[in-house]
C-alpha cells in the first residue's frame, strides 16, 4: 500500500478521527498525489467533513501549505478566545474526541488557569478515552463517565463544550450524543459553547453518516438490525455561542461571517 492510499484507509476507518485531522492528513495525501481524481477519492471516504472539503479547495487553489497554516492560525485565536469564557475552578463537560477543543483546553491550562473537565466515554468507538489520555498528560483533572449519565453530569457542570464535525444552516452535525446532551443542557439551563474552525460550515446539507454494525457488535446475531450513526444534530437553539479564529458568536452571526470568509478563501 503506498503512502496516499494508507492515508486514505486510515482516514476511512477513523484511525485518522477528528475533522481538522482528517483535513490535515488529507492534504497531507493530496500533497502525493495532487490531481483532480484524488481530491474526488479523499471527499468521498468522509463526505460528511466540510473541513476537509474546504481545504482540499484551498489548496488546489493555493498551496498545501497555506491550507495547512490556516488550521495553525486558526487554532491561536480559538486557544485566545476560550481562555475569555473559562474561569478558575470551572467544571467543564464534553463528549467525544475534538483536536482543535482538545489542544484549546490545555492552551488555558497553561495559561494558569485552571478547571476539570467531565467527559463521556463515547460509544461504539470510545474516542472519550483519547481526550481523556491527553488532557491527563497535562496535568488536567478529568472525569471519564459512561454516555447515559450525561444527564447527571449536566448537572453538576458549569457549562458544556463541545467539537463540530459540521456546522450548517439547520445546526451543528457533531458525534451522536451531542444533540441529547445540548438538549439536556438547555433544560438545566447550562450554556453550550461550540468549538471549531470556519472552515467546517458548509452551505450544502449533510447526510448523517451511518457507520458499520461492527463497531457496536462484532460477532452481533445476524438477523440483528443495528443502528449506528456517527453524528447527530445540535439545534441552534440550545447553542449559546460559536467560538472560531473569527470570534464568540452567536449562531447566526457565526453563519454570516463564516460564509463570506470562506468566500474570501476560495
Amino acid at each position: 500500500m503506498n503512502k496516499f492510499s494508507k492515508i486514505c484507509s486510515e482516514i476511512k476507518s477513523v484511525k485518522i478521527q477528528g475533522a481538522t485531522n482528517i483535513a490535515k492528513a488529507g492534504l497531507r495525501a493530496y500533497s502525493l498525489q495532487p490531481t483532480k481524481k484524488s481530491v474526488k477519492k479523499l471527499i468521498s471516504l468522509r463526505p460528511t467533513e466540510p473541513a476537509l472539503q474546504n481545504a482540499l479547495a484551498v489548496a488546489q487553489k493555493s498551496s498545501v501549505e497555506n491550507a495547512l497554516n490556516h488550521f495553525d492560525n486558526a487554532q491561536q485565536f480559538i486557544n485566545y478566545y476560550l481562555t475569555k469564557i473559562i474561569k478558575s475552578n470551572s467544571i467543564i463537560m464534553t463528549h467525544c474526541h475534538s483536536s482543535t477543543l482538545e489542544k484549546a483546553l490545555i492552551s488555558v491550562h497553561k495559561s494558569g488557569i485552571k478547571f476539570s473537565v467531565i467527559n463521556l466515554e463515547t460509544r461504539p468507538l470510545m474516542q472519550g478515552h483519547i481526550t481523556a489520555k491527553n488532557l491527563l498528560k497535562h496535568g488536567i483533572s478529568v472525569t471519564l463517565s459512561v454516555d447515559s449519565a450525561m444527564e447527571s453530569l449536566v448537572q453538576k457542570c458549569d457549562f458544556i463544550i463541545l467539537g463540530a464535525d459540521a456546522i450548517t444552516k439547520k445546526g451543528v452535525l457533531n458525534k451522536i450524543g451531542s444533540g441529547a446532551i445540548a438538549e439536556l443542557a438547555h433544560n438545566h439551563k447550562k450554556p453550550v459553547y461550540i468549538i471549531t474552525d470556519s472552515w467546517k460550515f458548509s452551505i450544502n446539507s449533510i447526510s448523517i453518516e451511518q457507520r458499520s454494525k461492527e463497531e457496536v457488535w462484532k460477532k452481533a446475531p445476524k438477523k440483528l438490525k443495528v443502528n449506528n450513526p456517527s453524528f447527530e444534530l445540535i439545534k441552534p437553539k440550545f447553542i449559546h455561542s460559536i467560538i472560531s479564529e473569527l470570534g464568540v458568536l452567536s449562531y447566526s452571526n457565526f453563519l454570516r461571517e463564516a460564509k463570506n470568509y470562506l468566500k474570501k478563501q476560495k
